[in-house]
């Protein structure tokens, strides 16, 4: 089982020894596509922490992720093959004057403008495109790989067979599943539906949409939220476990602070979903939904049982404590 992070460049300092032994791979978050549609690595302000960090574990892969949420441009960039073969040029350029294994990209989302970006129907045959100029500037022995949304409308908007066949591993984003745009207080990274009809908003659901789609077991990654999301305003019910909030799902503490001022604490109980091995808290009108060891310990129950290549989460500064990295560790 692979465990990989995503780890933001300020965050790198942190990194430690045991860190990169307990890794495979670490994704620098993030590079983004620049104006003149090439690499831009303005914010990457900690590039030179990646010869120490490969000392501690030779083995490692340090890869850059370039996008996020509300990056753009890659819609533009990648309508023409010029546009396509300069951006590529310039991330292997980088990865090679860095020392770094690969390129990851994250669009979110091709063919989808909800995150306020440029998009195109023409993003579904581009993103292959795309992603075949940098396995051919990057060449066969660098990475080349995706983060996906956890949901049809990104298969919708790609060619996930053809991906597949390109990329070295396809990361599954098994978290925000209930997010900014929904206003029911639920789970937004379980490993499994809770039933009643609540498929599709958890990991093994969208593992075998993916399979469905054309990606092989062996090059799918699961996500890990270390991070919360929380409903405000939801009625006591069920310990409002799926009730309608006041609020959509605002983007939360990470685990070590929930752990610290949230867990058990300040009039929050954790509760937990049995179907859906996923915990929640609740105070009586706020929900909180996060991953805890005992969640991550199905995940990788599911990462065994589908034959998947392994785990990713986001992001590496909210566990300072590494009680979720080692979490996985132990279930390596």
């Amino acid at each position: 089982m692979k465990i990989i992070g995503y780890v933001c460049d300020h965050i790198l300092p942190t990194v430690t020894q045991q860190d990169a032994k307990m890794l495979d791979a670490i994704n620098i978050a993030f590079g983004t596509v620049g104006e003149d549609h090439l690499l831009d690595k303005s914010k990457l302000g900690h590039i030179a922490l990646v010869p120490a960090i490969k000392q501690w574990n030779p083995g490692i892969r340090i890869v850059l992720s370039v996008g996020g949420w509300g990056a753009g441009r890659f819609s533009l960039m990648s309508r023409t093959e010029d546009g396509r073969r300069a951006f590529a040029k310039s991330c292997a350029d980088y990865v090679r004057e860095n020392g770094l294994d690969g390129i990851d990209i994250d669009w979110e989302y091709p063919c989808n403008d909800s995150a306020g970006i440029d998009a195109d129907p023409s993003d579904r045959e581009n993103f292959t495109f795309l992603l075949q100029a940098l396995r051919d500037e990057l060449g066969k022995d660098k990475i080349v790989s995706i983060a996906a949304g956890a949901g049809q409308y990104f298969i919708d908007g790609t060619q996930m067979d053809k991906v597949a066949a390109i990329c070295d591993y396809v990361q599954l984003m098994t978290y925000d599943m209930r997010s900014g745009f929904c206003a029911e207080a639920g789970h937004h990274t379980a490993p499994y539906a809770s039933g009643d009809g609540r498929e599709g908003f958890d990991t093994l659901s969208i593992t075998r949409l993916f399979k469905k789609a054309g990606v092989p077991a062996d090059k799918l990654v699961i996500g890990s939220g270390f991070y919360a999301r929380r409903w405000d305003g939801v009625p006591d019910v069920d310990h409002g476990l799926f009730q309608k909030a006041a609020t959509t799902g605002q983007y939360s503490a990470g685990y070590t602070d929930l752990v610290d001022n949230y867990i058990n604490k300040n009039g929050f109980v954790r509760y937990w979903d049995e179907a859906a091995c996923a915990p929640y808290l609740f105070n009586g009108s706020t929900l909180i939904s996060y991953d805890d060891p005992d969640s991550l310990s199905a995940k990788c129950d599911i990462i065994k049982n589908e034959g998947l290549l392994g785990i990713m989460y986001w992001e590496h500064g909210c566990d300072r404590r590494r009680e979720l990295i080692k979490t996985l560790w132990d279930r390596k």
